[in-house]
């Protein structure tokens, strides 16, 4: 045996050595202590080494610092190793970096191939970049990879995520060989503009599914309504997985059904975060909240660590519950589980709770410890001091809002308007709905008109508040006649009241608080043939009185 033949014999052996210790890594430790023999033995440039090392590195670290470092100190690295670093940058840097590598590559001497590609195009479609996707589109034609099955659906996935569907179909139809990851990106691509018929078109097509695919159209039918066709296809699937269940907990829980949500829930045979979050927040849109609560409390009695979001839903129910001690325990836990408690929605989800539940000096402290605050933050907080009645501190906060620079929406003038109206502010609230209108250039709706109806209605001026109802340009909705229905009966004024009560009792002839509302005016104006009128109508037309019920 020569010496040069020894010595490659040699060289395969430490190699294949070291490929060895390569495989049983588990930890990035491990790693750099595989790298130091790697040094030590002189293999730095062994191709099929660094390959494997770069891909462990990606694999174990997000952090792509080291695996750049390995990558640097070869002389002449090969297409493997070129694939294998970009894939890592693609998966845990920047897409500027990753596509600055690629850059890097196409300046070598080294091709880019199938491999190549697309993990590039899946970078650029996690960040919508359509333009910098169409740029490596344009690289893989001039490559002669465009009609690689990997590259292919990679492209479709890219143009079907940024809502470019035709570009999507006609790559789909110019493959020769399509994998079910072809077909599945292209009925997610329909699913995402709402092109449900031609998704289902596809999917009925397809000879073999996965997954992935039934996913897709039960997500597609429930976004957009049709639970009747999302339940038939759940029920159709030869396997389920969590996120069939969670995709069916949350579209009920969405469409309002409860019941249904609840149902499934239980069915499940595994639950995770997902599950629980989509049921305890469906039961907080819904307008069940000590249900959310009993939830909650299950997940915790299973010890299960919730998330930002899951507190956040939970806080909201508590919002609605209005129990202090509730609000209590759950900032307490927060605080606790080392929840982050400064990202935004967390933080002005605590101060909503605090605030609705009566801690505003809680609330007040949250608020202000916030590092900054914004158009959310600062209506939680007005609407805390209008609920416990501070209108003039809301009316400050909403003034210091408006110098901070904050813009506010219409939500935001519906809060203010709602205070000054409870308060009885009226030169505030006028001036609030003036500017909302000139300086804010926002079309008041009829919300809008209602908060302003009532706060004149309040204050004794009945036929200003008349006349801006009749004024509005959209028809006035039950809310705000209710609102100036309840005004007259304040101050016994039955002229006006007779006017407004026939009007609901068009818009709604079976309410019974309506006519007993107008009864109670009669009945405080002695105008008693009046009062016996509203009733023997009451009789006629089988309305009966629902205790309890208020416009405001």
């Amino acid at each position: 045996m020569t010496l040069i033949s020894r010595c490659s014999s040699l060289s395969g052996s430490l190699s294949s050595s070291i490929a060895s210790l390569l495989r049983a890594c588990k930890t990035i430790g491990n790693l750099k202590q595989v790298h130091a023999q790697i040094i030590h033995k002189g293999l730095e440039q062994d191709a099929y080494l660094i390959t494997q090392f770069i891909y462990l590195c990606n694999t174990f670290s997000s952090n792509v610092g080291y695996a750049t470092s390995v990558f640097n100190g070869v002389i002449q690295p090969n297409s493997h190793i070129w694939n294998t670093i970009i894939k890592g940058y693609c998966e845990h840097s920047s897409l500027a970096n990753s596509l600055s590598l690629f850059l890097s590559m196409n300046q070598s001497s080294v091709v880019p191939d199938t491999y190549t590609f697309p993990s590039l195009v899946k970078a650029c479609s996690s960040e919508l970049a359509l333009r910098e996707g169409q740029a490596i589109h344009g690289l893989t034609v001039k490559y002669g990879t465009d009609a690689d099955v990997f590259v292919g659906s990679s492209l479709i996935d890219l143009y079907g995520k940024c809502r470019e569907i035709e570009c999507a179909r006609k790559i789909f139809d110019e493959l020769h060989d399509r994998n079910v990851v072809s077909w599945t990106a292209l009925i997610i691509g329909y699913v995402n503009v709402g092109y449900l018929l031609e998704a289902k078109k596809l999917f009925d097509e397809m000879s073999s599914k996965n997954l992935a695919c039934w996913n897709a159209m039960i997500q597609g039918f429930m976004r957009f309504g049709d639970l009747t066709t999302a339940r038939k296809l759940f029920d159709e699937m030869p396997k389920r997985d969590m996120v069939s269940f969670t995709t069916m907990i949350d579209g009920y829980a969405k469409a309002g059904d409860m019941t249904a949500a609840r149902f499934l829930f239980d069915q499940s045979p595994e639950l995770d975060i997902v599950s629980w979050s989509a049921l305890i927040s469906g039961y907080t849109q819904n307008g069940q909240p000590n249900e959310a609560v009993k939830v909650f409390l299950e997940m915790h009695s299973r010890n299960i660590e919730p998330d930002e979001f899951i507190m956040v839903s939970l806080m909201s129910a508590c919002s609605q519950v209005g129990c202090l001690e509730l609000a209590k325990w759950v900032d307490s836990y927060t605080s606790e589980r080392l929840v982050d408690r400064h990202g935004g929605h967390v933080a002005t989800a605590l101060i909503d709770m605090n605030a609705k539940c009566g801690n505003m000096e809680r609330a007040k402290m949250l608020f202000e410890r916030m590092p900054k605050r914004d158009l959310i933050s600062y209506c939680s907080m007005i609407q805390g001091l209008s609920i416990h009645g501070r209108g003039d501190q809301a009316v400050s906060l909403f003034e210091r809002m408006l110098s901070e620079g904050l813009t506010p929406d219409n939500v935001a003038f519906t809060i203010i308007l709602t205070a000054c109206s409870h308060a009885g502010l009226v030169k505030e609230g006028c001036h609030y709905f003036d500017s909302m209108i000139y300086d804010y250039s926002i079309v008041p709706s009829p919300d809008h008109y209602a908060c302003m109806i009532d706060l004149l209605g309040r204050s004794g001026m009945l036929k200003a508040a008349y006349e801006l109802i009749k004024s509005m340009p959209v028809e006035p909705h039950a809310a705000a006649w209710g609102a100036l229905l309840g005004a007259c009966k304040l101050n016994c004024d039955f002229e006006i009241g007779r006017e407004v009560a026939d009007r609901l009792f068009e818009l709604e002839p079976v309410n019974g608080g309506n006519y007993v509302a107008l009864s109670n005016i009669y009945a405080e104006a002695n105008r008693w043939l009046d009062v016996s009128l509203v009733r023997s109508k009451m009789n006629e037309r089988g309305v009966r009185k629902i205790p309890g019920r208020s416009w405001i």
